[in-house]
């Protein structure tokens, strides 16, 4: 086993086409077993540290191998009573792809499409051949059991999917630059914003980035208010020993990015369930009787919603940065010379909205993959709603970026004698920034430079909190402008 898990064998390449094969074959069943080995491991040391466990090994290899298929959204039976399953781990289930991508990437720089069976073919072989092995273990009896041909589907797919963007990565790299021509370059002149479809991509990352700390922040502090409040209903599930509470803390862990998830759609308006009837949003909560489980733990109080509407002021924020980063390609800020053809206000309206529904599109494929089933019944459906999720994800980016975006624009090549001062020198990004800031109109900023001597108290003052907010605000460009690829440039006059 040794000799087939190391990484010499797998690299060594061979005469004939079956060597080679044989090798990205091994691969694909090494970057199975090394992610099976991550679920494995934790769930035999807990089964060991459990005192009197009423289980055997088998029956802890069976876990192991059933929550691995789960990381992959495969759906999976729980309990004698075969309750379906299928809520995905998303944190097994992007450790998964992201070892899928690279070593896909890895074979296809290697060795590049041979043959039919060489490759990244062979990779994909590989990896669905242990998961035939995991399935067909899981279908003996314990706590969960796997549905053999349903997750040998959802597990190639996403294995394939994986493998083949892994694959196109490395062929982009080597293409000779014959690429086919962007949707939106497509458009009639008018509507067309020329070179847009990166900006597009960048701004729509930048606000799910800012969707998803926003979710963040509200886990955050769901926990820091259930802690401050004495532990409430989390602290309940810590008197039941060391391997049971290290136990929730690993699945709390491996869950956190589907909390992470829900409270991003709880942000945008939606919210999710908590079960069939119930309803988690800014609005209103209703919840009922939910398991006990740390994360549940973190529910708001059933009732209206009052100071927690404020969490929708979060999509806004999320939305700022977006804007500006469209309003500057707008401008023809679209490189770091600067000297694109601008925009016209109907193609930045295009553009903006080209990020709200790239944006959308994402926030309806991760609220789906983030709620499942937990059993039947009432814990039929837990999560957000896909379509409104992404509906209001589109709608919120739709709202501030388009005129957002159409201001900053307005203010870069609006007035008229405003001009570049392109013969500035600045050593670096907050003096860049400034410089800037200045060169767009801004006046005001050589002034607040310092307090002149000899005024009061209330003027010094007002001067020096003039000073800091430029300061933030100049920082906050400098921010824009590195997410848009253009740092402070060295510049001679």
């Amino acid at each position: 086993m040794t000799q087939l898990m190391g990484r010499p064998i797998l690299e060594v390449p061979g005469e004939l086409g079956g060597r080679p094969a044989l090798a990205d074959l091994l691969a694909g069943v090494r970057t199975a077993l090394v992610g099976l080995a991550v679920v494995g491991v934790p769930v035999l040391g807990l089964w060991v540290a459990t005192p009197y466990a009423d289980s055997d090994a088998a029956s802890a290899t069976r876990l192991a191998g059933a929550l691995w298929l789960l990381g992959h959204g495969a759906p999976v039976l729980r309990g004698g009573a075969d309750a379906p399953l299928t809520v995905t781990p998303l944190l097994l289930g992007i450790l998964a792809v992201v070892r899928l991508y690279r070593a896909a990437a890895g074979v296809a720089a290697r060795h590049g499409l041979r043959s039919r069976w060489g490759g990244p073919v062979a990779l994909w072989a590989g990896y669905c051949a242990v998961a035939v092995a995991v399935a067909l273990h899981c279908t003996g009896a314990g706590l969960f059991r796997s549905r053999v041909l349903p997750d040998l589907l959802v597990v190639g797919l996403l294995a394939g999917l994986s493998t083949a963007a892994g694959v196109r990565s490395v062929r982009s790299v080597r293409s000779d630059g014959a690429e086919r021509e962007p949707l939106l370059d497509r458009l009639p002149p008018g509507w067309r914003p020329a070179g847009g479809t990166p900006v597009v991509g960048r701004a729509a990352g930048a606000a799910g980035a800012g969707l998803v700390a926003a979710g963040g922040l509200l886990v955050a502090v769901a926990a820091l208010l259930d802690a401050a409040a004495g532990g409430g209903r989390g602290m309940a599930l810590l008197g039941r020993g060391p391997a049971a509470l290290l136990g929730l803390l690993l699945l709390t862990v491996v869950l956190l990015p589907n909390a992470v998830l829900w409270g991003a759609a709880y942000a945008l308006g939606p919210g999710f369930e908590v079960g069939t009837g119930t309803l988690v949003s800014p609005g209103r909560t209703g919840l009922g009787q939910v398991p006990e489980f740390p994360l549940f733990a973190l529910l708001p109080q059933e009732g209206p919603g009052g100071w927690r509407l404020a969490a929708l002021l979060l999509p806004v924020l999320a939305g700022l940065v977006p804007a500006v980063l469209l309003g500057r390609a707008a401008a023809g800020r679209r490189s770091p010379a600067g000297d694109a053809e601008p925009w016209s206000s109907a193609a930045t309206v295009t553009a903006a909205l080209a990020a709200a529904l790239l944006l959308g599109a994402g926030a309806t494929v991760l609220g789906w993959l983030s709620g499942g089933a937990l059993a039947a019944e009432r814990m039929a459906r837990l999560g957000p709603v896909p379509w409104w999720t992404g509906l209001a994800a589109a709608g919120w980016l739709a709202v501030v970026a388009v005129p957002g975006a159409l201001l900053v624009r307005h203010r870069a090549v609006g007035p008229a004698g405003v001009e570049y001062a392109d013969d500035l020198e600045f050593p670096d990004d907050l003096e860049y920034a400034v410089g800037a800031e200045y060169a767009f109109g801004v006046e005001g900023v050589a002034d607040a430079a310092s307090p002149a001597p000899g005024q009061g108290v209330y003027a010094r003052l007002t001067i020096r909190m003039r000073r800091s907010a430029l300061e933030l605000r100049a920082r906050t460009y400098a921010l824009v402008l590195r997410l848009s690829g253009q740092g402070p440039t060295d510049r001679t006059g």
